[in-house]
């Protein structure tokens, strides 16, 4: 047993460290967890417990593997652990990120897997390129099988640990109708013949290497004598498995994490490594740092009020010597511009209250919701920074779909015209290109003038001549329909029949849904401008909004960007089901994504030192149409005591609130056991039919609208309609009204058939 007690003069170290984090330094040993919740201090322990193993010359600095996941976090670990230990730490050759080390390793034993020492890394666009060759190769649709496709499912199956001979059926299915194992083979040969690999193999061949060679397992398991791990919970399966080979012969090895801050699933991240970590090294001592020096009572009593719904968690309680300070504001809104307005107004009103706007973040679930707050702040003269992404007007398919929209307004706009000429492809290569600009040069014409006179020689072959004329004619007609249909309506359609949207459905990577969403965004933002003309003299102005660098500025972000940093104000926006926790990630992923999206809950909640307001819309535009949007469950979740509510919505939200808590036990039931426990019968009950789990967790906020909005909303319709009276709307035009349930309306349009819609998007005619 490690003795815990001070000595009379303590190493500078230990100075400083509350007891769990001196046990986290000390416990030097077998196999140990920390548990750092959230601003526990959790890079203290873990700098101090190395430069106490090199203080106490437990180990040489060589013989210390302390592994990372960015090369920031890496940098701050050597020069913290060099504040206290001085030189020590330069020889250090072992602190770093897994994919570092891992080259590091292969490096040495390259020749393992039919390697040389000094093999390239390929980055993401060689990869793709090389894969395309193959797909080419193998005579393969490449738009129907992208190599964007097979290049992430070859990463998923790498970060799991599986060699092409590690797939079942399942894993082959997946692409070109079984053919994916075939395909990551000759991918594997390929990259051996160009001696060559990809970040994924980095640590896939060490494992390969690990597992076949005992020898060199016997090497590394000799040579480190302590093993060192930060954020534990985000390691995916190969990570895992290389980590659990390396400290089997020793077990001493320490992690560092929080299960309740595991948001990375998409990545790889498995959340049951920490959770089995007790399993996989019996004895292990498991510390748990829970005093957080960030956060106020109120915020760490809200944010622990929400995880503690999630069964699949190891546990925790944070708590603080800090003062109270203010509850969390929960405020409900009528809608989505409404929200971006009452932000920017609270932070203007903070900042004349002396708050710099470098202390206040805005925290997204999805990038497309930045949009708004951009405008906003834009026309308010807030200046602001996007974090861990673009802004909304930088980002690639924004640009893309700006590009066309500019060349429809005007011909003559060449930078456009380059951007789209061969987005999609459409098989136009770079020497069809050059010709198009020869002859653009020659007779003093734009690009896209040029382009339809060299459709009418034969310069061109005939593939590119065809694919050239078609998009040519796809521009023509474009700007003859912008003469008659409203310019959102032409957005949509232009991003359908140009392929821009199919090349998104088709790309089956984590970011294409995001893409298409922020596409949709972009659509519903035209809708806010009289003509095409207006809203791209808008984005103009919006892109040339660049505030000197030194400037304070109000953060953008998502959550999953967030982890990690802390803002004395934090405004968390969008709180509604279906934006937040995600549909599409319940729809997918069931109860493992909605405690993985309530972990991204509290990740959010935690960000916030000394004050956090919630936001959620009654109402929010979706896919350009208006939706009545119900809070989110995890507001639901919020202790009492610890928050303050503010809301339009009066009887509305109660009635919520009680449909939410009794909803909740189906999902606690399915969480603990499988089948359906008495919770499902109560939800079947309340709601009036057979439900599955998939069916609750899509259906149920649909169903509970219906009866929450007429409370909500007081069930009051306008005076000025009635039944049998002509109305119009702007998206379905003309139409007759049918039938009047509160403020909502059955209309049977002339041109888009029946349709139920709010009344006031109407107007009587």
């Amino acid at each position: 047993m490690t003795d815990l007690t001070p000595a009379p003069s303590e190493p500078p170290y230990l100075r400083g460290l509350n007891e769990p984090q001196r046990e986290a330094v000390l416990t030097t040993d077998g196999p140990v967890l920390v548990l750092a919740g959230a601003g526990t201090g959790k890079t203290a322990a873990l700098t101090r417990r190395l430069a106490h193993i090199l203080f106490q010359r437990k180990a040489y600095p060589s013989e210390i593997l302390a592994v990372t996941f960015t090369n920031k976090a890496a940098r701050e670990m050597r020069h913290r652990v060099g504040q206290l230990v001085g030189d020590a730490v330069e020889g250090m050759p072992w602190l770093g990120t897994f994919h570092s080390i891992g080259a590091k390793m292969l490096r040495r034993h390259a020749e393992l897997v039919g390697l040389q020492s000094n093999f390239t890394i390929l980055d993401t666009d060689d990869q793709k390129r090389l894969l395309k060759q193959l797909i080419q190769a193998n005579e393969l649709d490449e738009k129907r099988w992208p190599a964007r496709q097979l290049a992430g499912l070859i990463d998923g199956w790498k970060n799991k640990g599986l060699t092409p001979g590690d797939l079942d059926a399942g894993d082959a299915e997946q692409y070109a109708n079984g053919r994916g194992a075939d395909l990551y083979a000759q991918y594997q040969e390929r990259l051996k013949t160009l001696n060559a690999c990809d970040f994924g193999d980095l640590l896939l061949h060490m494992l390969t290497i690990l597992k076949t060679h005992r020898e060199v397992l016997e090497q590394y398991q000799k040579r480190f004598r302590y093993i060192l791990v930060d954020e534990y919970q985000d390691t995916n399966a190969v990570q895992y498995l290389w980590l659990r080979l390396l400290a089997q012969e020793r077990k001493n090895i320490a992690c560092v994490g929080d299960d309740d801050q595991s948001i990375y699933s998409w990545r790889g991240a498995q959340v049951e490594n920490i959770l089995k970590f007790e399993r996989d090294f019996p004895g292990a001592a498991v510390i748990r740092l829970e005093q957080n020096y960030r956060s106020t009572p109120h915020i760490l009593g809200a944010a622990s009020g929400v995880i503690a719904n999630n069964g699949g968690r190891l546990g925790k309680t944070l708590w603080t010597e800090l003062d109270a300070g203010e509850k969390v504001r929960v405020l409900g809104v009528w809608d989505g511009p409404e929200e971006a307005r009452r932000v920017g107004d609270e932070i203007e009103s903070a900042q004349r209250g002396g708050t710099s706007l470098d202390d206040i973040a805005i925290l997204v679930r999805a990038q497309h919701q930045t949009r708004e707050f951009e405008d906003r702040f834009i026309a308010i003269g807030m200046p602001y920074r996007i974090i861990g992404g673009f802004r909304f007007y930088e980002r690639a398919e924004i640009r893309d779909a700006l590009a066309y929209l500019r060349i429809i307004s005007q011909p003559a706009d060449d930078l456009a015209f380059e951007r789209i000429v061969n987005t999609p492809k459409r098989g136009l290569g770079d020497k069809a290109v050059a010709q198009i600009h020869a002859v653009a040069r020659a007779e003093g014409v734009p690009l896209l003038t040029a382009a339809a006179r060299l459709v009418g020689t034969d310069e061109l072959q005939a593939r590119a001549r065809n694919a050239l004329a078609a998009f040519i004619g796809d521009i023509a007609r474009w700007r003859d329909m912008a003469n008659d249909l409203p310019h959102p309506e032409l957005a949509r359609q232009m991003l359908d029949e140009s392929g821009y949207t199919a090349m998104l459905q088709a790309d089956k990577s984590a970011e294409a849904a995001g893409r298409l969403e922020n596409l949709t965004e972009l659509v519903r933002a035209m809708e806010e401008y009289e003509t095409l003309g207006a809203f791209l003299e808008h984005v103009s102005l919006v892109m040339d909004n660049d505030a000197v660098a030194d400037d304070a500025k109000v953060t953008i972000m998502t959550i999953h960007a967030a982890k990690g940093l802390e803002y004395d104000t934090v405004f968390l926006v969008g709180w509604e089901e279906g934006l937040f926790p995600s549909q599409r990630a319940l729809d997918e992923g069931g109860i493992a994504s909605l405690e993985e999206e309530r972990r991204l809950a509290y990740v959010a909640i935690t960000r916030a030192r000394r004050r956090a307001t919630i936001m959620h819309a009654a109402n929010r535009r979706i896919y350009g149409q208006w939706n009545s949007s119900l809070p989110s469950r995890f507001v639901g979740e919020l202790p009492k005591e610890h928050v303050e509510e503010e809301t339009t919505m009066s009887g509305g939200e109660s009635l919520w609130r009680a449909n939410w808590s009794e909803h909740a036990d189906p999902f606690a039931d399915t969480a603990r056991g499988s089948g359906r426990g008495p919770g499902w019968q109560r939800a079947a009950g309340k709601l009036g039919g057979e439900w599955t789990a998939r069916t609750f967790t899509r259906e149920a906020p649909r169903v509970i609208e219906s009866r929450a909005s007429a409370v909500s909303l007081g069930n009051k319709g306008r005076d000025d309609i009635a039944v049998g009276m002509r109305v119009f709307h702007q998206k379905f035009g003309y139409g007759r009204v049918e039938q009047i349930e509160g403020n909502k309306l059955e209309i049977e349009f002339e041109q888009a058939g029946r349709k139920r819609v709010m009344d006031s998007f109407v107007s009587a005619t």
